[in-house]
């Protein structure tokens, strides 16, 4: 890609997306391509910076050196954040298509996604869903820690199965509809586990700090049907 469009974007294309305060900025144009990259690829935000770290062709076609050690993670959710409340998510697509209009790399009348929100979005679910599972994961690591005995007769072959690793060491599922059956088998899970603790768990796992978030995410991130009790993972 590098060697075939060379520049994509300038820093000039993205000047209001600079952050006015804090840390050094990052040049927008940059975080833009690692943005589209992680949509092609199906990556969370943190297996986005790693491979921002790790892989040689990503770094070529960034354009940075081979020793840059990249960023934290969440400077990507910033980003996006700033891109869509600034409303310049356009910016990101239009700029592109006209580089492959110029270099005849569009059909006449043929179908091209004009909507960059879609991509931003897809970004976005991947993100929700490496919350949901990591969230999950600190408060099962918070309790083994504090009461091992409490836990150890209630863990699943499912549950050691899908939180024993951090999320950004597994390959989280690629289609939508895949996507959407964990995020739902996760929910369900965290429920299960919220339902115990609220049963028969000790008033010190209960007032856990990362038990409290789990309820917290779950509240902001699920709905349970009242009358079928099926868990839903929330659109927005």
């Amino acid at each position: 890609m590098r060697d075939e469009l060379g520049v994509l974007y300038e820093d000039a294309d993205f000047a209001t997306l600079f952050p006015p305060l804090g840390r050094p900025a990052l040049p927008p144009w940059r975080l833009a391509l690692i943005t589209i990259f992680q949509f092609l690829e199906g990556l969370p935000d943190r297996q986005a910076a790693d491979a921002v770290r790790a892989r040689l062709d990503w770094k070529y076609a960034l354009g940075l050196e081979l020793t840059d050690s990249g960023f934290d993670f969440s400077v990507l959710t910033e980003f996006r954040s700033r891109l869509i409340e600034g409303n310049q998510e356009h910016l990101l697509l239009d700029k592109m298509l006209s580089q492959f209009k110029a270099r005849d790399l569009l059909k006449l009348r043929g179908k091209q996604r004009t909507d960059s929100t879609h991509v931003i979005g897809a970004v976005r679910r991947l993100w929700r869903l490496d919350l949901i599972v990591e969230t999950l994961r600190a408060a099962l690591n918070q309790i083994a820690h504090l009461d091992s005995e409490w836990l150890q007769p209630r863990l699943t072959a499912e549950w050691v199965k899908r939180y024993a690793r951090r999320v950004e060491m597994e390959r989280l599922p690629t289609s939508e509809q895949a996507r959407e059956r964990y995020a739902v088998e996760v929910g369900q899970d965290g429920f299960d586990l919220l339902e115990m603790l609220d049963q028969d768990g000790t008033e010190g796992l209960r007032c856990l700090e990362a038990v409290g978030v789990l309820r917290l995410v779950w509240e902001q991130q699920f709905a349970v049907d009242a009358d079928s009790k099926a868990v839903r993972w929330k659109a927005k």
